[in-house]
């Protein structure tokens, strides 16, 4: 899976674990649905129903895997459970780039295990997998810390990375700046990042929390093409208190 750089790619994040939701999220028209299994109470049995809704919502929409961090063992669990990526958060060098993407692929390009799951049809298609998978499974490391952005130009210069996400609470947070955006040091931060990519030909991706269209329309002129737009359970409680205060006329 290769987005075009030149092309918006636009997705949300699940925090709920809803398959209901994820049906209908995927269902919206949106180009790719992040499952949050660092900050929210999914486990790995609930994520194989997650993944089979986000396929019933639309086939065309990537059901992709925020990982709890770059262990081995979780990565290559998500993907046999049929994610069509991952975006794994904490990575601050090339040394855990290497090993994310090495997890991920199968040999020779990496060390990722082989074996009956869901991702082959459960071994009907496992010749198949191994031969397209290295090239289709989409991998995003997070660049949510102020080291990351120092060790920025080694980390994405690690073959195999399609993407690159700047995490905004978690990079100003570990500047002493928590969610001053506007601050330069945190601006300047957000410019290293994006000319990084483009030096690297990774994809540059941001998540915009708030369910704000011209938020998103506005990273988007800045240079990011990959865009999250806010999260399941953000999008539910701002529509419902906005919906409560019209009628309550406050």
């Amino acid at each position: 899976m290769q987005p075009n750089n030149s092309e918006l790619f636009l997705g949300s994040w699940l925090n709920s674990g809803s398959p209901i939701v994820a049906e209908l999220m995927a269902a919206s028209g949106l180009d790719f649905v992040t499952i949050d299994m660092e900050h929210s109470p999914v486990g790995i049995a609930e994520l194989a129903e997650l993944l089979r809704a986000i396929r019933s919502g639309n086939p065309k929409c990537k059901a992709l895997v925020r990982t709890p961090g770059p262990a081995y063992e979780d990565l290559k669990r998500y993907l046999d459970a049929g994610a069509d990526g991952v975006i794994v958060p904490l990575v601050n060098a090339a040394a855990t780039a290497r090993d994310v993407v090495a997890a991920v692929k199968y040999p020779p390009q990496g060390n990722r295990g082989v074996g009956f799951a869901r991702d082959n049809g459960y071994g009907t298609r496992l010749l198949d997998r191994l031969q397209e998978a290295n090239e289709q499974t989409f991998v995003c490391v997070q660049i949510e810390h102020i080291e990351a952005i120092q060790n920025l130009d080694e980390i994405l210069a690690v073959p195999g990375l399609n993407a690159a996400f700047l995490g905004p609470y978690d990079l100003s947070a570990s500047m002493g700046l928590p969610g001053e955006f506007e601050h330069p040091r945190y601006q300047e931060a957000c410019q290293t990042f994006l000319a990084g990519c483009q030096r690297q030909g990774v994809l540059p991706g941001i998540h915009v929390v708030p369910p704000d269209p011209n938020a998103v329309i506005e990273r988007q002129q800045e240079g990011y093409r990959m865009i999250a737009y806010s999260l399941d359970i953000t999008l539910l409680t701002t529509a419902l208190s906005q919906g409560l205060r019209a009628i309550r006329g406050q």
